[in-house]
């Protein structure tokens, strides 16, 4: 039995929060894994947050991430070899418009889902480039660096990021699609780096030439960041996976050079900056070569070049690219120090959620609101008592765990350090999800034609993706074990009733669970034509809930809540299966009892009926509270019949109170506040 949960003990949340969800590429629409390993978690705790601190204290703020070299190389195939004849701007504006539609499909409503290209945002989103990078100028903190830039010289150019195809050289990474300077798992490398370059365009090995860039010194920032990290681990809101990652990139500089080359190494080691040797331990394949910074780890890349000898870095902190020289980006100021060049789309994607908060704050105040302006962006993110939870892959952690707070840190506007919920990938059938695999995953918008959102969004929500790496395995597509139709199409899950469908799992809880308890409230006083019973009056029945049915309710809220502190949403999503399930026996216990009782004594069992449906009122509307963020629809449809406004029914002020003191909250008397009359056979959540 899990020890009781006190009041004294209840998480302190901030006055105003942002809510943000990584950002998807403007080259295609969204992928079953970014919906629901990150938008639908990131929608779920907005909501929470609404309820519990206001609506009008949280902005849910994302957009499509609309630069860069993989939406230039996409558009590029796609005008050249099938004959696209609209403008990048265009196609990155109808890709955008398809995300929108796919998260609007799965009821998730973002305060503020833009483009960091598109209006309203691209102008807002060009001046917040230019003062982030002014600003880390004025710091002291970039640097113009000329480094090497694949060059093709048969297609006679220079390569963008996604134009260059090898595999990854980090120590311990089997990723074979790394691309210029990172690969598909999110690993930071230099171009020399890369092992077995082509050139997309001519499949040739392309040269490297020097360019010059502006740079971010995050070795810099290494004690910080080593401070930092220390700090979250005894941090019960911060995840294992984001300690454990960050953890990874704070390694002294390091190569691995595998025990073949050890000849050729000693004959030129002579030649390497200051380093120290380690040995291989046991059956090793490889020795280490340690390096006092990057500087010289760099360096010594020609050398081992030169005499043949072949290594593997270590993850390790090294200048973080600022700008870049492809076209397609958000121009950056020429007093950066160089001149023509664009901004990289890493660093712009993090204060891109910025940009987006200075868009919705506009709004308001082009609403005649006159609450907020553009300018008020610091009261959501350098306030102390504001806070942002990032909700993101777990290949983005280097970036927003490492590169972004090192760079919040130097700018020195006391920006907040945000909450990263990192979630580990939702894998399909078993396996990473690929477009390339024997089975491809299904768009995110077309799981919509074989499930309800509400189905999906508990499913999702139940796998505890911030624990492990989990598979969606929809019978709907699971031609494995459900074979195919004979018309070659797949054979959904309902035409074989042997096959369980795990997506449905979660659905018997709101079905057959959720829906019983609220149908049976509001039927339960419902009035009856001639029936002169006490009980059907057609409003929430006064009275004070049984001490047991308070206690389940207290305990369900504080345990609910302490979850989502601990950013534990499959916890919190247990706490209301499990609460749910209770109510509903106790429902069917009391009711049955209360019907035996009128057979003998129809007075005593009406006492025993209204009774029953005061507790049933009370955990029906705790648990309304509690679903809200999961399952949104039907929980708005259960506070319609309430006949309660959503933002009084929904608020947390008033949730540990009775039901009659609610009721009193909103000027009427216990007994008085009348529901709306349910139809016949209703159901809150059909599918």
């Amino acid at each position: 039995m899990a020890p009781k949960l006190s009041i004294d003990s209840r998480p302190t949340w901030p006055r105003r929060a942002i809510v943000t969800a990584g950002m998807p590429y403007g080259n295609k629409n969204l992928h079953f894994g970014h919906v629901g390993g990150v938008f639908i978690p990131a929608d779920f705790y907005a909501r929470f947050l609404r309820d519990r601190i206001g609506r009008e204290n949280v902005l849910f703020v994302s957009g499509t991430d609309c630069y860069g070299s993989p939406i230039m190389e996409s558009y590029r195939k796609l005008h050249d070899e099938q004959g696209y004849e609209r403008c990048i701007a265009d196609y990155v504006e109808a890709n955008h418009d398809r995300q929108a539609a796919t998260l609007a499909g799965y009821e998730v409503e973002p305060d503020f889902f833009g483009g960091s290209a598109l209006e309203p945002a691209v102008h807002v989103h060009e001046q917040m480039t230019d003062e982030i990078i002014l600003r880390l100028k004025e710091r002291g903190v970039l640097e113009k660096r000329a480094t090497k830039q694949f060059y093709d010289p048969k297609a006679g150019q220079f390569l963008n990021g996604r134009q260059v195809i090898g595999r990854c050289p980090i120590q311990g990474c089997k990723s074979e699609k790394a691309y210029a300077d990172e690969c598909d798992l999110g690993h930071q490398f230099e171009p020399e780096e890369l092992i077995a370059p082509k050139s997309a365009l001519t499949g040739e090995t392309p040269e490297l030439r020097p360019v010059d860039n502006i740079y971010f010194d995050l070795p810099a920032y290494l004690d910080f960041l080593k401070r930092y990290t220390r700090g979250l681990e005894g941090d019960e809101t911060v995840r294992p996976v984001v300690v454990k990652t960050l953890e990874e990139w704070l390694n002294p500089p390091q190569l691995y050079i595998q025990n073949k080359f050890r000849e050729a190494f000693d004959a030129i080691e002579g030649q390497l900056p200051p380093h120290t040797v380690t040995e291989p331990e046991g059956n090793k394949s490889s020795f280490t070569v340690t390096f006092p910074s990057w500087r010289e780890r760099d360096a010594a890349h020609e050398v081992l070049g030169a005499a043949g000898v072949r290594f593997r870095s270590g993850k390790a902190l090294v200048p973080f690219r600022i700008t870049g020289n492809i076209s397609w980006g958000v121009p950056v100021t020429d007093e950066c120090g160089c001149a023509g060049l664009t901004c990289w789309v890493w660093p712009e994607s993090l204060w891109a959620p910025i940009s987006f908060t200075r868009t919705a704050l506009g709004a308001d105040e082009a609403a005649g609101a006159h609450r907020w302006s553009t300018d008020d962006w610091r009261a959501w993110w350098c306030d102390p008592d504001a806070h942002v939870y990032q909700f993101i892959g777990q290949d983005n952690i280097y970036f927003y765990g490492i590169a972004q707070t090192a760079m919040w840190e130097a700018l020195g506007w006391n920006m907040q350090q945000s909450t990263l919920v990192a979630n580990y990938h939702v894998l399909y059938m078993g396996k990473k999800a690929s477009s390339s695999s024997k089975t491809p995953p299904p768009p995110a918008s077309e799981l919509l034609d074989h499930y309800s959102a509400e189905q999906l969004r508990a499913h999702f929500l139940s796998l505890g993706l911030g624990e492990k790496p989990v598979s969606f395995s929809p019978k709907a597509y699971d031609t494995r074990e459900t074979g195919k139709n004979p018309d070659g199409t797949a054979l959904l899950a309902r035409d074989d009733m042997r096959v369980i469908d795990p997506v449905l799992k979660e659905g018997t809880l709101l079905t057959g669970v959720f829906n019983r308890l609220a149908r049976s409230c509001f039927y339960g006083v419902a009035e009856k034509e001639g029936d002169p019973s006490a009980v059907r009056t057609g409003c929430i029945p006064a009275g004070a809930a049984t001490p047991e049915v308070a206690e389940a309710a207290e305990q369900a809220v504080l345990a609910f809540e302490q979850a989502m502190w601990r950013t534990e949403l499959h916890r919190a999503l247990g706490v209301c299966d499990a609460y749910l399930r209770a109510a509903n026996k106790r429902w069917s216990d009391a009711s049955k009892a209360a019907k035996a009782v009128q057979k003998e004594d129809q007075a005593a069992g009406d006492a025993l009926m209204h009774q029953a449906l005061v507790d049933a009122f009370l955990e029906l509307r705790v648990a309304t509270v509690l679903m809200h963020g999961i399952v949104p629809a039907g929980c708005e449809l259960i506070c319609e019949y309430f006949g309660i406004a959503p933002e009084t029914f929904f608020s947390w002020e008033h949730l540990l109170d009775p039901m009659d003191a609610f009721v009193g909250s909103l000027g009427e008397e216990p007994g008085a506040h009348r529901v709306k009359t349910l139809p016949p056979r209703f159901d809150f959540f059909s599918f």
